[in-house]
């Protein structure tokens, strides 16, 4: 499949209202599974996460929970972080938030605070996950902001990656 400037225009908008080809956000999961996956290489729970903007990546991140004993440093979180200090604004209103897992509430509120009008996610979650698995708090409409929500890219590698990760830690006696 060759693929020109042109398939990466607004008028190929998809169904589900994601601005890439599935190209596209096959393109970008992938690099945020390379990041999941130096997640694991230090110990943490690999999820990746990375934020486009005009089809190039502002931001790259990893969980760094046990690194940074820090709840709060989810990938999605500190990924929100970055893209604001490149763009120099809180408002990420043209930007898309690539992540391996369905993110959490917190990640969710995060999101929803810094205005990013699109999420594609991997891996649904089961146990916390705030888009659609437990909650749906990206396409609430009694809140002030909604997203457009593309759940499933590549969700088998980014599963496969979490499952691997655990299994692995069991194995250990690890918690």
């Amino acid at each position: 499949m060759n693929l020109e400037e042109d398939d990466f225009r607004d008028d190929n908008i998809d169904r589900d209202g994601a601005s890439l080809l599935l190209f596209g956000a096959e393109h970008f999961m992938r690099r945020a599974i390379e990041l999941g996956q130096q997640a694991a290489t230090e110990d943490e729970v690999p999820v990746g996460a990375v934020i486009v903007y005009k089809h190039n990546i502002i931001a790259a991140a990893y969980n760094q929970r046990e690194n940074l004993a820090d709840p709060t440093a989810h990938a999605e979180m500190i990924a929100i972080t970055q893209a604001a200090a490149h763009l120099k604004s809180w408002r990420l209103i043209d930007c898309e938030l690539y992540v391996t897992l369905e993110p959490c509430p917190m990640c969710a509120g995060a999101i929803l605070q810094s205005r990013i009008p699109r999420v594609i996610y991997g891996a649904a979650d089961s146990k916390a996950g705030a888009v659609e698995s437990l909650y749906h708090l990206l396409t609430d409409s009694r809140l002030n902001h909604q997203c457009d929500v593309r759940g499933g890219v590549l969700a088998l590698e980014c599963g496969q990656m979490l499952t691997e990760f655990f299994e692995s830690k069991r194995r250990l006696g690890k918690k």
